[in-house]
């Protein structure tokens, strides 16, 4: 029974993973108007994008990999 309530829990954090990393995909037009307007970040505003796409592609990577490694078994 042990076994069975840890792969549920890896399978959940498996969708919230994989959910954070569409949210990320989902924000990122509508923060960085606001990121450009700060001075500081203007000139960069390129690789932010490139880094908040970049951190979503892994969430969105790393919760398919989790839950086909659960469903491989």
């Amino acid at each position: 029974m042990g076994d069975k309530q840890v792969n549920q829990i890896q399978v959940i954090w498996a969708v919230a993973l994989i959910l954070a990393g569409l949210g990320v995909f989902y924000r990122i037009p509508q923060v960085m108007p606001n990121i450009e307007q700060i001075p500081r970040f203007a000139g960069a505003s390129g690789f932010i994008r490139f880094c908040f796409y970049f951190m979503g592609l892994f969430l969105i990577g790393g919760g398919c990999k989790k839950l086909y490694r659960q469903y491989r078994k």
